[in-house]
């Protein structure tokens, strides 16, 4: 049997570690009721190099979708704070990656993508249930997402860098 080189077994096997993440990060307490460091979005960061735009928001539905089932808010309204922090997050990430085409670090692509998902989720907030008071949890959410998001950014590039398994699906994929 030949295997597909179209990438949907490494859309699949990042999926499910960003499930795998998620589902970690949901077992650690969190001082404010939704805050997460967003451990689940290192997938995210990690198929920038390797899949397609189209494969990463695939990649990206697969985690909120996911999080939302194992979590039980996929009918919540947790559930579209998570989709529009994800998807701008997705986004922003894939814009700043290829029109920096490498002269940005995953450091910096993933500050960018964590304050764009952040400032998202604060908006939606504020039309959702705060009003004006979601104002007052927009700095230190904003705070804690751009150093979650810097050290997530200095993992997946060490990562990037030292991966014998990435580097060998980045060849795959160039071929």
């Amino acid at each position: 049997m030949k295997p597909r080189t179209d990438g949907r077994d490494l859309v699949a096997f990042l999926g499910a570690l960003s499930l795998f993440l998620s589902t970690i990060e949901y077992l650690v307490p969190k001082p404010i009721p939704f805050l997460r460091v967003g451990i689940a979005n290192l997938p995210l960061l990690i198929g920038l190099g390797v899949l397609s735009p189209a494969q990463l928001f695939l990649l990206a539905f697969l985690k909120v979708a996911g999080q939302g089932l194992v979590n039980g808010t996929l009918v919540s309204y947790v559930f579209l704070f998570s989709a529009a922090g994800t998807f701008t997050a997705a986004g922003i990430m894939t814009l700043a990656h290829r029109a920096a085409r490498g002269r940005m670090s995953l450091v910096g692509v993933s500050v960018l993508g964590a304050l764009g998902g952040n400032i998202a989720q604060v908006l939606l907030a504020r039309v959702l249930i705060f009003g004006e008071g979601a104002w007052l949890i927009a700095a230190p959410f904003l705070a804690v997402g751009t150093v979650a998001s810097a050290l997530l950014g200095v993992f997946a590039e060490r990562f990037s860098a030292k991966s014998r398994w990435l580097s060998s699906v980045r060849g795959k994929a160039g071929r």
